[in-house]
């Protein structure tokens, strides 16, 4: 929560800051978001795999955490674009090497049956820090006339408590030892063991990612009906707000019906949200968009996390979220791209059209696909 406190103070006004500050092209804000996630995302693997290897979750988060942190000042001194990618990479980095331990160290402690709903506790409380950030950064900008540099100071703050709450307040659980450290979680043996269902569940995140592109475009948005700069944030506050309201229930509710039925939920809420960003320029359409947008990740992202764990055997969990988490940014990477130069050559409404073809998409492969993405929680303890 801390460190997403920190960092969307910092991504909420990006976009803007890159645009009407440092005279950037939405094409250059898409290439930045889409690269910052998608190296987040290679990272995972890699980070994954050695959680895997050496049996211990808790060190590679930490480190994950310490880089961020150590990062946050770059983006208050960055004097152009270029050191401000640079910023963002290093920080996607940090991301990425914490991401996958954590969220193998999540699913190692809940029991089977509670997956859905641990992993939405999770989002739910990121979720939080994810409003907190923008509405810090709302009263920042009000309060200094807005001084986006001064905003990227105060930001610093939180980052480096969550550093030290993770390094200092959170204890490990003893590795089971019954269970075998992986020898080499990255070769195809390794990936093999991972089964037919887990990879199923990765291409089915693969095109939801093609049909969501990066939230910087909702920022973008709100600035195109002439939202005032030092109210752009509220656009992530309210989008984190419906997140974390539905990623909870919605995580519990999948520990007892069938997921794939949430997550087909969850597209039409995408396309819906597109249609409305598309075809209602007002400020009442962008509400209704953003706020359409987060529920639809309330009720995804979390059930994506909860069946990566049914799927994977215990002891290549790490390498499993890395593998999800690399193939989905690879695609968040194309989706910004795609999304910066339709932006570039038709506009907003061209965007969110083509963002709700690809929902649409995605919509008929899932239902296609069916229950084939589910495990019983037995099989997944193997």
């Amino acid at each position: 929560m801390l460190m997403d406190i920190s960092s969307e103070m910092i991504h909420a006004l990006l976009p803007v800051y890159l645009v009407t500050v440092l005279g950037a092209s939405t094409l250059t804000v898409g290439f930045i978001e889409g690269i910052a996630e998608a190296t987040a995302s290679i990272t995972k693997i890699f980070s994954g795999a050695l959680s895997d290897w050496l049996g211990r979750r808790k060190l590679l988060a930490a480190l994950g955490y310490g880089l961020a942190a150590f990062t946050k000042p770059l983006f208050p001194l960055a004097p152009s674009a270029g050191w401000l990618v640079a910023a963002r990479f290093i920080d996607r980095v940090g991301k990425g090497i914490r991401g996958a331990p954590r969220d193998a160290l999540i699913a190692d402690l809940a029991p089977p049956g509670l997956r859905g709903a641990s992993f939405g506790l999770r989002q739910s409380l990121d979720t939080i820090g994810a409003f907190v950030g923008p509405l810090a950064a709302i009263g920042l900008m009000w309060s200094t006339a807005d001084n986006f540099t001064a905003v990227f100071w105060v930001a610093i703050v939180p980052g480096f408590l969550s550093f030290g709450l993770i390094a200092l307040a959170v204890n490990e659980p003893t590795p089971d030892a019954s269970r075998e450290p992986a020898k080499n979680p990255l070769n195809l043996a390794a990936m093999r063991q991972l089964g037919a269902v887990y990879w199923r569940v990765v291409a089915v995140g693969v095109v939801f990612t093609l049909a969501r592109f990066s939230e910087a475009f909702l920022i973008l948005r709100a600035q195109s009906i002439g939202l005032n700069a030092m109210w752009v944030p509220a656009v992530l506050v309210l989008m984190n707000i419906t997140y974390a309201l539905s990623a909870y229930p919605a995580g519990v509710l999948s520990d007892r019906i069938n997921r794939t039925g949430l997550l087909a939920f969850g597209l039409v809420l995408l396309a819906a949200a597109d249609l409305a960003l598309a075809l209602l320029p007002s400020l009442a359409g962008l509400s209704l968009g953003v706020a359409l947008w987060g529920l639809h990740m309330g009720l995804t992202q979390g059930l994506f996390s909860a069946l990566v764990a049914d799927a994977a055997p215990p002891s290549l969990r790490g390498t499993a979220f890395g593998y999800f988490n690399l193939f989905t940014g690879l695609a968040m990477l194309a989706a910004s791209i795609i999304a910066g130069a339709l932006w570039d050559a038709y506009g907003p409404a061209g965007t969110f059209l083509a963002g709700l073809g690809f929902a649409l998409v995605s919509l008929a492969g899932l239902l296609a696909i069916g229950s084939g993405i589910t495990a019983p929680a037995a099989t997944s303890e193997g």
